[in-house]
Formats: structure tokens, sequence, C-alpha cells
């Protein structure tokens, strides 16, 4: 019988995430604790750049932006989000939107693949995306399991199981 595979993908859903940015960019729009104080998200490629007068408002938008991504089953580990700094008389909040396993984090996978999956299990790294094989398809749902289970700082997901 011939290897079974899946491969370990970090992928986000662009037109869930200017939803996400839409809707959110609406709730701050419409909330009255928002009204007068330049509160605005507003997306530009793979940035999200939240604006208000204070650095407490900025904060706030970021909540609502991140219960938006939470609703539209969007992971907050896709998001990388900096701290507020001033710019001119507003505060500033900037996240970039990760996305692709790096080298560093595919090989933390492949090393914690070798060290804890069930031995069948066969990894390696194929640009921005891992492959793993086995013979045993329950190995490599344990193997799955071990991965969602993992403390990495890269949302996961699963794609090509056959």
């Amino acid at each position: 019988m011939a290897d079974s595979s899946f491969d370990v993908v970090s992928k986000i859903d662009s037109m869930e995430v200017e939803n996400a940015v839409n809707q959110a960019r609406k709730e701050v729009e419409q909330r009255y604790d928002f009204k007068g104080v330049g509160a605005d998200v507003s997306l530009s490629g793979e940035s999200i750049l939240i604006k208000a007068n204070t650095e407490e408002r900025a904060n706030a938008v970021l909540d609502v932006l991140q219960s938006k991504f939470i609703k539209r089953n969007l992971s907050l580990k896709a998001l990388d989000t900096g701290e507020p700094y001033p710019s001119g008389k507003e505060y500033r909040i900037e996240s970039k939107l990760k996305e692709g396993i790096d080298q560093a984090t595919a090989k933390k996978l492949n090393k914690l693949i070798r060290d804890e999956a069930p031995k069948g299990v066969k990894s390696q790294i194929q640009g921005d995306e891992l492959r793993v094989s086995s013979k045993s398809r329950d190995d490599l749902q344990a193997t799955m399991a071990l991965l969602k289970g993992a403390d990495i700082d890269v949302a996961l997901q699963f794609v090509n199981y056959r």
C-alpha cells in the first residue's frame, strides 16, 4: 500500500480578512464610545493600520478587530500586531498578516514530529509548507493532533490529506 500524506500550511483567506476589517470599521464608525476620537481601521495589502487619538482607544479598536477575526474563524496567530506608537496627534497600531511557514518554524515542526510523533511518520520541508507521510493513516491523525496541540506562533492548516 502506498504512503498516505498531508501538507501542513499556514494560509489566510484574504476575503475573510477583508470582511473582518470592513466589519470592524463599520462597528467603530457606529459605536458611541468611538465618536469624535478619530478611530479608523484600514487594510492595505498585507498590513492593517489602526488609528485613534489616544493609546487606549487604539487598543479598543484592536480588540474590535480581533473579535471580528475570531467570529470569521481567522486565527489571531496570523496577525502580527505591533505596539501603539504616537504619530502626530494620533496613535497608530500596525499589524502584519503572517502567511506561510518560515524555515525556523518548519525546522521546529520537523523536530517535533521526529521526536514525538509515532515511529513510521516522516516529514520534509517543501518551500513554505511541510509534507508529512506515513503508511498508517492513524499515525497521521495522531500527528495532526500533536501539531494542533503544539505551542507554535503560526496558524496551521492541514491540506491534501490522502
